[in-house]
């Protein structure tokens, strides 16, 4: 049985890959996302932070979701992309729109992606953060996530932009309940 969400949150079609795009690259690089507190502008240069052709690819992966907030018709304002990787599921391209941010959105993700790992009987929900957001890292501790102690190198790619300074990743997980931990 699929797991139902908090309404406005839903599976990602194929169809929505270049909503997802603009949403991606709007929160995380360029001088709009300096807007929310998420953005990654002042690490990273450039306005990009992925690509349609890259983003089909891994919403292609087997294993691999996105999960988007909608609020009706409107654009989406929010995603995650989920992946299963054994007994653990990995959280990435977490974003809510500058616009959006502080508003609930991104905790109502959050849960989404641990009824989804409990749906797939997954024991964690791991990610990787680059380690000197400091007060986004904070937010992900209030959610139950852990610094694991892994560390890894973020190479720069060609796609998501040229570092500012030497960045690092993180490693962040939680456990996840058998059934949901209250609110």
């Amino acid at each position: 049985m699929i797991p139902t969400f908090n309404p406005g949150i839903r599976f990602a079609l194929p169809a929505d890959a270049a909503s997802i795009v603009a949403l991606l690259n709007s929160a995380y690089r360029g001088e709009g996302s300096k807007q929310g507190w998420t953005t990654e502008a002042h690490l990273i240069a450039g306005d990009r932070r992925t690509d349609i052709p890259h983003l089909i690819e891994i919403m292609a992966r087997p294993d691999s979701v996105f999960l988007v907030y909608q609020d009706g018709d409107g654009p989406i304002t929010a995603c995650v992309n989920l992946q299963r990787q054994g007994n653990k599921l990995y959280l990435g391209m977490f974003s809510v729109s500058p616009q959006m941010q502080g508003k609930g959105i991104g905790k109502q993700l959050l849960k989404a992606a641990d009824e989804y790992a409990r749906h797939l009987g997954c024991t964690a929900i791991y990610m990787s953060v680059i380690s000197v957001r400091d007060e986004l890292i904070r937010w992900y501790q209030r959610h139950g996530y852990k610094d694991t102690g892994e560390r890894k190198p973020f190479v720069e790619d060609g796609l998501t932009g040229k570092h500012l300074r030497p960045l690092e990743f993180m490693t962040l997980e939680k456990e996840v309940l058998s059934s949901p931990a209250p609110s």
